[in-house]
């Protein structure tokens, strides 16, 4: 007898393609199969995708290893990982998406994994022309580190982190490190 409550891959299949939120399978962070919602995001058709490096939804190709060394580890440690981050749609234009991925197998991260992709640019605008290294700052900050914690995340010291939140908050507008923590996730 049939499980009742068994759905059938065609409604599995359904669901994939119809989720309100980007989803993407990948292998060694190559598009396998992704949805509309997801294609639609970054302004590529579905086909264009399919078969693509993850690196052409970056802002820059530096941005996608940095952040794939951090996934990696995380997943390796964890077997998920999660975060908020600013990406690169079709046309140029940056935008902030919260992304989620789980490796279908902890010791080998990025030989399959499953990720969703939500545009979250409606409560947090990215309509600032920032640096790379900008964008990876301000990644960490919205998250609450502090410049000692980033600078360690990238790699580089607590003083050049520093630097990049005081051109943040120039270009912000803003002159409180407060001030610009709201402006970066879109509170003001």
């Amino acid at each position: 007898m049939t499980d009742p409550t068994a759905l059938p891959f065609d409604t599995l299949t359904l669901a994939f393609d119809l989720a309100p939120v980007g989803l993407c399978v990948s292998q060694h962070r190559v598009i396998q199969r992704c949805n509309e919602a997801f294609a639609a995001m970054f302004g590529y058709s579905v086909e264009r995708l399919d078969g693509e490096s993850m690196a052409i939804l970056y802002p820059s190709q530096q941005e996608f290893e940095n952040v794939g060394a951090r996934g990696y580890q995380a997943m390796l440690e964890t077997g998920h990982y999660t975060d908020e981050r600013i990406m690169r749609h079709a046309d140029g234009r940056m935008f902030w998406c919260h992304v989620a991925g789980r490796s279908l197998d902890q010791s080998s991260p990025f030989a399959c994994a499953v990720w969703m992709f939500e545009d979250i640019s409606a409560r947090r605008p990215a309509n600032l022309d920032l640096t790379r290294r900008e964008r990876e700052v301000a990644q960490f900050l919205v998250t609450g580190q502090s410049s000692k914690q980033i600078a360690k995340h990238l790699n580089i010291s607590p003083r050049t982190v520093e630097a990049h939140r005081a051109r943040l908050m120039g270009k912000l507008g803003v002159a409180s490190a407060p001030e610009m923590i709201a402006r970066l996730i879109g509170a003001v």
